[in-house]
């Protein structure tokens, strides 16, 4: 009988994980952390000087610049991103559910489509161009360099500020507002002393999340000539693979410090939990009501309308292409609209498939190679698309067994989207993991089930919620993924992001229009599914 009730008690958390599960995750973790520890080894060990190279001013000069943009984009994005989410959250706003929808949309555009669509629209011949035309203006505005990374980048990059701080707002209870104001505070006495230093935390951590993205991105920068790291990385990868290599230690440094700062403020988020006594007060715009609808109105016109009209326009020329000279291959947008989808299901599925040994590992077990593991995966946050496919490509060129097996497959191109995306499919399959009761399985253990067993009839069934969401993350991550597609798909492989970007470039407008309509609308009807549609129950 002691033994028996030894057993029963004994929790599985406390029992040891298997020699293959920990196999996997170790196996897993080499692969998360090769591309980085790659980057950085072929930095000390080709002869080079790195440390002279990154005081060069071809290094300093698109890292300057790098700085200079993120730190605009963040900052205005910081600013539209909490005052939206304050005027939605906390306000008498016309039309709140209506701005409650559209508002986030603009996360559903690839930052190279909006810069496309805008350089587009302002050049000769584009909408903005003939509208002038009509009152009497010929002129064509150069839609290019630091205004214009600036105004694209914080157009389609506010949501991340706008959705957690409208959650955070949405959340504060409401006593201490209803106290405050009894006691005859001013509403924006109320806001400085008890509203911003409760949101402070969400608002920091939106805004850091921006300047990662921003210093990450390639395809916006690329199309309006903007010289920061990604695009000098991408310029002298075959010129100068010194300071392509040079250049990407100086993106991964400044990546690492970005996400260190952004895990810290998270962790200093406050939890509110159940502390929500009533629902949150809502305040009256009074004569700013009509700025308020047109500060809305302004970011969904340009970050919603604007682009979505200016691909329209494009698509259209495939109407009437004899009318403007261009041409479209139909069978190039089946080509990659079918790339694009079945590349972006293996990339969920194997993304899918590496992160949930960890997180059992984690989640389960409780182990300190499970948290290690977990730390290294999270970790790969921090790693621009365009450092994984750099480190990829020169492994592949160096290593005769890796160019062998290796290059030219979609096996290379899988596993670097899986390092990219993994730390997205890996807190919501941990979460996953969490959530089966332990007790099912102390059930199932005493009734002689294996452990496979087990985890087929038990856990997969009462997980599979939570992994098709982190599917879904990764699915919708993969199919706009720019850089990693462009330098590292097998040859004549096209996704609908490669074939938009190219096309463009080229002056191929109408296919380029006709393959960025594509690419949006099911990448809206995915983040429908995954993010717009919970926005308003947050």
């Amino acid at each position: 009988m002691p033994g028996l009730l030894t057993l029963s008690r004994r929790s599985p958390r406390k029992s040891g994980a298997s020699l293959v599960l920990r196999s996997l995750s170790v196996i897993v973790v080499i692969g998360f952390a090769f591309p980085a520890s790659y980057l950085v080894w072929r930095n000390f060990t080709d002869g080079g000087q790195p440390f002279d190279l990154l005081t060069s001013r071809r290094t300093t000069g698109p890292l300057i610049r790098t700085l200079k943009l993120a730190f605009a984009v963040s900052t205005t994005s910081m600013v539209l991103g909490s005052s939206l989410a304050w005027l939605t959250a906390r306000t008498d706003l016309p039309l709140l559910r209506f701005w409650r929808v559209i508002l986030p949309v603009p996360l559903v555009f690839p930052t190279f489509i909006g810069a496309a669509a805008f350089i587009r629209t302002f050049a000769s011949g584009g909408l903005a161009h003939q509208t002038l035309g009509w009152v009497g203006i010929d002129a064509v505005l150069q839609f290019r360099g630091f205004f214009g990374a600036w105004f694209v980048l914080t157009l389609f990059t506010y949501p991340y500020v706008y959705l957690p701080v409208s959650s955070r707002f949405r959340q504060l209870p409401s006593s201490l507002e209803e106290s405050a104001r009894l006691l005859g505070d001013a509403p924006f006495t109320m806001f400085r002393r008890i509203i911003l230093p409760q949101t402070a935390g969400a608002i920091g951590a939106g805004t850091l999340l921006v300047f990662l993205y921003t210093i990450s991105d390639f395809g916006a920068v690329q199309l309006l000539r903007y010289d920061t790291l990604t695009r000098a990385i991408a310029t002298n990868q075959l010129a100068n693979p010194a300071a392509a290599l040079a250049l990407s230690l100086a993106l991964l440094i400044l990546a690492a410090i970005v996400v260190s700062a952004e895990r810290a403020t998270s962790r200093k988020l406050p939890t509110l939990g159940d502390t929500q006594a009533s629902r949150a007060v809502r305040y009256s715009l009074g004569r700013w009501k009509a700025p308020s609808v047109g500060l809305a109105a302004l970011a969904a016109g340009l970050g919603v309308v604007a682009p979505f009209v200016a691909l329209l326009d494009w698509a259209s020329g495939a109407l009437h292409p004899g009318s403007r000279g261009l041409t479209i291959d139909t069978e190039n947008v089946v080509e990659a609209t079918w790339n694009t989808l079945h590349i972006s299901v293996l990339a969920a599925v194997a993304a899918i498939l590496a992160v949930l040994p960890i997180a059992l590992l984690v989640g389960r077990y409780q182990t300190r190679g499970g948290a290690l593991a977990h730390a290294v995966v999270i970790s790969s946050f921090a790693l621009p698309g365009i450092l994984i496919a750099l480190a990829m490509r020169f492994w592949t060129l160096r290593s005769d067994l890796a160019f062998d097996l290796f290059s030219d497959t979609k096996a290379l191109l899988l596993f670097a989207y899986v390092v990219r995306f993994g730390s997205l499919a890996m807190g919501v399959t941990l979460i996953a993991v969490k959530a089966v009761p332990q007790q099912l399985n102390d059930a199932a253990r005493m009734l002689g089930a294996t452990s496979f067993r087990r985890f087929v009839s038990i856990d997969l069934p009462l997980m599979r919620p939570g992994i098709l969401a982190a599917a879904g993350l990764v699915l919708l991550s993969t199919m706009k993924e720019l850089p990693i597609s462009l330098l590292i798909a097998p040859l004549g492989f096209s996704t609908l992001a490669t074939r938009t970007f190219s096309s463009f470039e080229e002056a191929f407008v109408v296919e380029a229009g006709l393959m960025a309509v594509v690419l949006v609308v099911l990448s809206f009807a995915l983040s429908w599914a995954l993010v717009l549609r919970r926005a308003d129950d947050l």
